[in-house]
């Protein structure tokens, strides 16, 4: 039995982010235009004689004049200058034309005889897309190793922030940011580069901005639907302000609106989410960390459906890495000061292990793995919901009337100092109705109050 040619399974895949065919050579600038693309996303082949069916039906044309014409094309039409790869393939007896483009390091590409924010092109799926403004940005500070939330703030003053939430992380994590006084510990601050020093003078980062909630337009919009569409809202929530709230409160939103599972184990009745949290948290975290900040006006949303949930993150793959590496443990960050943060508080374990992880989670807990895919400029992740049997209708009734309770606990361990106002707004309901909840939860022993009122602080006592 003879086996498949390597390219010819890569044919029946289909077009890609880094595989595009062409039954006849490409005119001049339409082939710049996919090598350029490529060089500035994540490399790829064009392979020429294969129709848009997938079908292999070779080059007419005379092989090595046609590798020369390519060859000046290239010279002619692309700039910084490409060095692809430029070779013959026979496969089912047809003979292919391959023009292989790695990633470039001489970031952005583009076609010399266009002006540069007209010129630049990158993958997106299987097609070509002009270059932003915002793009092009992003692919000069790949160029030189940069991030865009490691660069300063230049339009904010340091001493104009409030910089509570991320102290409170750090001490919630046991690695306070203040010493023993109070005082701020400001060299850890520049290391973390939380905070650059230019001129003699002390500048916040684009990473610090967004941690703190102060960049515009730093969302997590979450909804639930009534059926599998969006034509019918149920619940709508917008979630801004620091990064660790919204991650809890978008977190507290899909809890409300997930089943429980009942469970005997020996004499126990254990109840667990249908779909596991952590995988829910793993996918929430790597949205935030991951998603592009520097192209404004776009959020991370949180679509629940009755058969899945879903969660888009605004910005592909960062830094030409494909979904495939991605799945398989290959790491590229975009946000380096946002992911140094949330490695140092234990939001992240190990570096490229994320999609892994929430794959492992779902398995585990018997359930479907989840989709996970590149659609264009956006990663996009679906965990599959199953309908609950008869006998466990109750235990869905029952996990909403106990949500609040748990939602408002989770609400005051990643936040002790939140006000009754600030909670309610977080849960959707009265400063009267919080305060009640907190007073039967301090009466069975699930919270404390240290210190005094105004000034003090919650704790959440573990079982």
């Amino acid at each position: 039995m003879s086996l498949e040619h390597p390219l010819q399974l890569e044919i029946q895949q289909g077009e890609s982010k880094t595989l595009e065919f062409k039954q006849q050579p490409p005119k001049g600038e339409q082939l710049a235009k996919t090598l350029v693309a490529f060089a500035n996303t994540s490399g790829g082949k064009l392979i020429i004689g294969v129709d848009d069916e997938r079908q292999i039906l070779g080059i007419k044309d005379d092989e090595f004049e046609l590798m020369d014409r390519i060859a000046s094309i290239i010279h002619d039409l692309c700039m910084p200058t490409l060095l692809p790869n430029i070779y013959l393939e026979t496969v089912q007896n047809q003979t292919l034309l391959i023009i292989q483009v790695y990633r470039g390091s001489q970031i952005p590409y583009s076609l010399k005889n266009k002006p540069r924010e007209h010129g630049v092109y990158v993958r997106l799926g299987a097609s070509n897309r002009l270059a932003s403004v915002e793009m092009i940005h992003e692919l000069e500070r790949q160029r030189l190793h940069q991030s865009f939330d490691e660069q300063i703030a230049w339009d904010q003053t340091l001493i104009s922030l409030d910089l509570t939430p991320l102290l409170q992380a750090f001490e919630q994590a046991g690695k306070p940011l203040t010493d023993t006084t109070g005082a701020i510990n400001w060299p850890r601050l520049r290391t973390l580069k939380l905070i650059r020093t230019e001129q003699g003078k002390d500048y916040p980062t684009h990473g610090l901005m967004i941690l703190l909630g102060l960049y515009d337009q730093v969302e997590i919009k979450c909804s639930r639907f009534k059926g599998t569409t969006m034509a019918i809202f149920l619940d709508k929530k917008e979630y801004s302000g620091d990064l660790f709230q919204q991650l809890a409160n978008t977190e507290t939103f899909i809890k409300n609106h997930l089943h429980l599972r009942a469970e005997i184990l020996g004499l126990q009745r254990t109840e667990t989410y249908e779909i596991p949290i952590p995988a829910i948290r793993e996918a929430l975290t790597n949205a935030v960390v991951h998603r592009d900040y520097s192209n404004a006006g776009r959020d991370i949303k949180v679509g629940i459906y009755d058969d899945m949930v879903n969660i888009v993150s605004p910005g592909g793959l960062p830094n030409g890495l494909t979904l495939k590496e991605a799945l398989t443990g290959r790491s590229e960050i975009r946000n380096r000061v946002l992911a140094r943060i949330f490695r140092e508080l234990g939001y992240i374990e190990q570096w490229g292990s994320g999609m892994a992880r929430i794959r492992e989670y779902c398995t585990q807990a018997g359930n479907q793995p989840p989709g996970i895919q590149e659609n264009g400029d956006f990663i996009d992740i679906e965990f599959h919901r199953t309908p609950l049997h008869p006998e466990e209708k109750s235990s869905e009734k029952s996990s909403e009337k106990s949500s609040e309770k748990s939602s408002l606990l989770t609400l005051i361990e990643s936040n002790p100092k939140a006000s009754a106002k600030i909670l309610a707004e977080a849960l959707g309901i009265t400063s009267r109705a919080v305060e009640k909840q907190i007073s039967q939860l301090k009466k069975q022993g699930k919270l404390q109050r240290i210190g005094p009122a105004k000034g003090g602080h919650w704790k959440v006592m573990k079982a």
